[in-house]
């Protein structure tokens, strides 16, 4: 694989990461609008950020987080994909680094809220290997059988 390149995104990115974000296979249809909402919302508003990964040019990978509404420094990251032929590369991992270096000073805390589900397993253990510590478990939130899982990290700032 050729060195990945960090990059902003752009709108023109939004055909690429809906194809992205729906070939991973883990996210219900009805969450797609979702993520193209937040993705379009990173263009205008100041509270949404985002980064985006290339290898040989190909947009593989992309994230978006901001704060809080009515908190004090804490932050969520609203999705994080990386093409499904790239996962287990570090591209994730890239990805919430570039996230944390963006913060640094800003965020005290990072929530992220992922599903329960037994697909979801790899998920939540790239969140723990980045130091979130699972801090709740909303049964069924999703859908029947299919929990919300919060993981939280702090930072000394």
């Amino acid at each position: 694989m050729a060195r990945p390149r960090l990059r902003a995104l752009t709108p023109a990115d939004r055909t690429r990461v809906e194809a992205m974000t729906r070939a991973v296979g883990l996210f219900y249809d009805h969450e797609i609008p979702v993520a193209l909402e937040v993705f379009d919302d990173s263009f205008g508003d100041p509270d949404y950020e985002s980064a985006g990964v290339e290898v040989d040019g190909v947009l593989v990978g992309w994230a978006c987080w901001g704060p809080t509404p009515a908190s004090e420094g804490t932050f969520d990251l609203y999705w994080i994909v990386v093409d499904r032929g790239q996962q287990g590369s570090g591209l994730g991992s890239l990805l919430l680094e570039e996230m944390e270096r963006r913060t640094t000073g800003r965020a005290r805390t990072f929530r992220v809220e992922t599903s329960g589900r037994p697909d979801y397993a790899p998920t939540r253990a790239f969140y723990e290997r980045h130091g979130f510590g699972q801090v709740a478990v909303e049964a069924g939130h999703y859908g029947p059988g299919d929990d919300l899982v919060r993981f939280s990290k702090t930072y000394s700032n």
